[in-house]
């Protein structure tokens, strides 16, 4: 007998008990079990998913999860996590949930899994973890951050000068709406992601369910989020947004980080990218300051050369880890 249980995870019933694991072993991203909550209920019914939680005298200390790599979604392919508390690492509950989760995967035919992991200390364990198992390093993203009270906001000022000069408003997610605002919004993220480096042959999702995941996410902080609009534009489907730029609150982690940034290709060599990110520094060191993060990958020069110009340095390294499981059957 095992000195502890595995069961299927319940929501919103586990919420906090999971929240409370993963923020034990993995400090560098905590979470909240509203987080939680939104992320299951954003998903969508047509993808299967895996959540199993191990239990030790009533407590949970162990949570695994597999489900639809929703960026680059094929139905062979799985993206996953698997934390344990380091109260009870080293005793055969992350094997435990790896395999359940593993046989669940074989089971629904799939060829690949994915996951992520830092070079940061906490994570050194998962790496050797992922290694025994046959993972290999694919794919490396590159963490970056920036305290509001460190930057030379007003350094920007020109730069903010020339974009109005230019015609184009800067606009807070909070004060834009209407029956096109989303679909516009949509098409201009989807428009603008295939120009992002990224190592994968990206997917859509639907409009609904982008909604959901992206701006009904409870950590999105509209009036920090800003959309460059060209009113002498009137794309058929992106209207006059021509670029945008997302920051999120994480509550647990009290800091900022910022979703996507981008701007048309017409656009480019303006300063609007940047400008975008300037007015949200702004906005949030109005709102009271703090950290924040963003992540790049490495063959996205331009922005990490931008990400510097604004100050920001580099903190961690993130990998992409992928498992072939034809050749692991």
């Amino acid at each position: 007998m095992l000195p502890f249980t595995l069961r299927a995870a319940q929501y919103p019933a586990d919420a906090q008990a999971i929240a409370e694991v993963k923020n034990a072993a993995d400090p560098s991203w905590p979470t909240t079990a509203e987080m939680l909550r939104h992320s299951y209920e954003s998903r969508s019914p047509a993808h299967a998913y895996a959540d199993v939680v191990a239990e030790r005298d009533g407590r949970v200390v162990g949570v695994g999860s597999l489900g639809p790599d929703t960026f680059a979604h094929e139905d062979w392919r799985y993206w996953g996590g698997l934390l344990v508390h380091p109260e009870a690492q080293r005793a055969g509950v992350g094997s435990a949930i790896y395999e359940k989760l593993l046989r669940w995967a074989k089971a629904r035919g799939a060829r690949e899994l994915r996951t992520m992991l830092s070079d940061l200390p906490h994570d050194a364990a998962g790496v050797e973890f992922l290694k025994k198992r046959g993972f290999e390093a694919k794919w490396e993203r590159y963490e970056s951050s920036l305290h509001t009270r460190n930057a030379d906001l007003h350094a920007f000022d020109d730069l903010l000068a020339r974009v109005a000069a230019g015609g184009i408003r800067l606009v807070p997610l909070s004060e834009l709406g209407g029956p096109q605002h989303q679909h516009w919004l949509y098409e201009l993220d989807w428009l603008l992601f295939q120009d992002v480096p990224l190592g994968l042959t990206l997917t859509r999702r639907p409009l609904e369910e982008w909604v959901k995941d992206e701006l009904d996410d409870p950590t999105l902080r509209p009036q920090l989020s800003f959309v460059a609009l060209d009113p002498t534009q009137n794309d058929p489907l992106t209207g006059p947004y021509i670029g945008y730029s997302t920051i999120g609150w994480n509550p647990a982690g009290e800091y900022a980080y910022i979703g996507m940034t981008g701007v048309r290709r017409e656009y480019r060599g303006w300063g609007i990218a940047k400008a975008l990110k300037v007015a949200a520094m702004r906005a949030l060191a109005a709102a009271g300051g703090g950290e924040i993060k963003t992540f790049n990958d490495p063959p996205n020069q331009a922005m990490l050369t931008m990400n510097e110009a604004l100050g920001f340095g580099r903190v961690a390294t993130r990998t992409r880890y992928e498992l072939t499981l034809e050749e692991h059957a």
